[in-house]
């Protein structure tokens, strides 16, 4: 994306990363909802406007600097609210609020591909517009794919290791959820040193080659 102005790139980027960060975080909100706790849609927070789930360093600032630093746009939003002793079977409940967030981005990703099949034809005959929407629509794509795998990875607070709760034995899930005080701390430093994209590099990599392969 190279040849593209500065505004356009973040124009490509901005759309795709602002609805897969806030669809993910109200799908977890809704499905909480139709498993007892209205929590988030008591707070107002299961909407899809961005500017109510807008969080200040990971919706803004990191995406920027991120964006002028590599070219590339990551970012999050503000957690959705959920209690969790206001589901109705809490440890099965849990899981499938915790997977809801990936299964959003995996429509999501279905959503671009389709947008990508669409106008790909039209941007290879020089169609500007058509263009724009085959870049945003891989961009989509990317940040998605990324979304999703990163968010299965077993770490607390990460979406993953709310499944791996849900299916490990007490007293051992309760001994595994106390890593998640320090879980942020542990993801920075997998995240900063490289190790994390080492181990799920290989997985997103594979998976967008295959969405790419769809698309073509």
């Amino acid at each position: 994306m190279s040849e593209l102005s500065t505004a356009y790139q973040i124009l490509i980027w901005s759309i795709p990363v602002l609805f897969a960060i806030t669809l993910h975080e109200v799908s977890h909100g809704w499905v909480a909802s139709l498993l007892g706790d209205t929590t988030a849609k008591d707070m107002g927070r299961l909407s899809v406007n961005p500017l109510k789930h807008i969080d200040p360093v990971g919706t803004i600032a990191v995406p920027l600097i991120m964006f002028f630093a590599s070219g590339f746009i990551f970012g999050w939003a503000k957690p959705v609210p959920v209690n969790w002793n206001r589901l109705k079977n809490t440890k099965r409940d849990i899981a499938l609020v915790a997977l809801a967030g990936p299964a959003a981005n995996l429509l999501m990703i279905m959503f671009w591909l389709i947008i990508a099949k669409l106008f790909i034809t039209a941007a290879d005959q020089g169609n500007w517009t058509a263009h724009i929407l085959t870049l945003m629509a891989w961009a989509g794509i990317v940040i998605n794919s990324l979304l999703m795998i990163l968010n299965l990875f077993p770490l607390p607070p990460l979406d993953g290791s709310r499944v791996v709760f849900s299916l490990l034995p007490e007293p051992i899930a309760s001994r595994y959820a106390k890593l998640e005080p320090y879980g942020l701390i542990i993801l920075v430093v997998l995240l900063a040193s490289g190790v994390l994209f080492k181990i799920i590099g290989p997985i997103i990599d594979g998976f967008q080659h295959a969405m790419y392969a769809l698309i073509i």
